[in-house]
């Protein structure tokens, strides 16, 4: 075999076997993670009776009575589905983000590009303000259906014949974002006494998560997700130029539509319930990015699991850091991401300049 023929398979071989520990060593994290976080609140419940009350509950249901029935609602009834939620909620957030980063060729560009977020928002606005009558269930219907019809008035604006040109995409995604905004603060002006469940909403919070929710949400994430991870060789190709790429044998514009399809669908469903989150969809992907490198077939799956863990610890110190007091995750998100994403501002610039 030729010695530069050998040498290339010998490195191909090290990527693949660093990507595989990397994969490994992340859900490793993630679920420690999520354990440790059903042990923290009000109540510390300490590690091996969590691990004992879950095994008991998944495995052997007719010994779950044997375990304090306090630590049992708590943890199965309370933490964990809030968990669970903040997981794939931050999961759904990071891998739309990566998607849409490889799509434009921008590490700016995050899930909410497109205005999924105002329309979501302005769904649940329109939600909280029905009659008292009306089942409180309906407000994530409403944001869903906001989301998504959100994202299809921008693309009927950004569709030019057969193509979707990325600079209309986003020009489109601002002026319907400010649209729906402008109408959404209207709302919340005449809202009265409904202004505070509102406003936390919007700024994010888990507060209301359980097994109900999670169940809604999941189908929609994990088929979302599932797709997304496909586009990783489409997404590779991209990043030379749509030319190149055509030339490659990949339907841009076809790939474009999956690609924003199926990053709405997983954005959507993980705001409907718990509010617009932001910044896990820029600063995830591209930590993920600067430690893993380009390659979209490790950033996808590690951005999921990345977005995973930062969620589920934003959500953590949202609920504990003022207890009894909770912040809304937002909050959390933005102390961190804000600067995160001034820094990715500058580098930009640099490479501009």
């Amino acid at each position: 075999m030729d010695t530069a023929l050998k040498t290339e398979l010998n490195l191909h071989r090290a990527r693949v076997y660093r990507g595989r520990l990397l994969l490994i060593l992340a859900a490793l994290i993630l679920a420690s993670v999520g354990l440790w976080a059903v042990t923290v609140g009000s109540t510390t419940i300490p590690t091996l009776d969590v691990l004992a009350i879950l095994q008991a509950r998944l495995f052997a249901p007719e010994k779950a009575d044997a375990y304090s029935a306090v630590y049992n609602t708590i943890i199965w009834d309370i933490r964990l589905p809030r968990v669970i939620m903040a997981g794939f909620t931050g999961a759904a957030l990071a891998v739309a983000g990566a998607a849409y980063q490889g799509m434009f060729r921008n590490p700016l560009a995050d899930p909410y590009l497109t205005g999924v977020s105002q329309g979501a928002a302005l769904g649940a606005v329109a939600g909280f303000m029905l009659p008292a009558a009306v089942p409180a269930a309906l407000v994530p219907v409403l944001a869903f259906m906001g989301a998504i019809l959100s994202v299809a008035a921008v693309y009927s604006i950004a569709r030019t014949g057969r193509t979707l040109p990325v600079t209309t995409l986003i020009l489109g995604g601002v002026a319907v974002g400010a649209f729906l905004a402008s109408i959404t603060s209207y709302l919340i002006i005449i809202s009265d006494e409904k202004v505070h469940g509102i406003v936390f909403w919007l700024l994010g919070t888990f507060s209301l998560a359980d097994w109900w929710r999670v169940a809604i949400m999941l189908p929609y994430i994990l088929a979302g997700t599932a797709v997304l991870l496909l586009m990783a060789r489409p997404l590779n190709v991209m990043q030379l130029d749509e030319e190149q790429a055509e030339q490659l044998g990949i339907n841009v514009e076809r790939t474009k539509l999956i690609i924003l399809a199926a990053a709405t669908l997983t954005t959507a469903a993980a705001v409907c319930f718990c509010g617009a989150i932001g910044f896990v969809g820029i600063i995830i992907p591209h930590a993920v990015r600067m430690t893993c490198g380009p390659d979209y077939r490790l950033l996808l799956p590690m951005s999921l699991l990345g977005g995973a863990a930062f969620l589920i610890l934003a959500d953590t110190a949202a609920r504990t850091v003022m207890a009894p007091t909770e912040i809304p995750v937002g909050i959390i998100t933005a102390i961190i991401g804000a600067p995160f994403f001034l820094y990715l501002l500058n580098q930009k610039k640099k490479a501009v300049f």
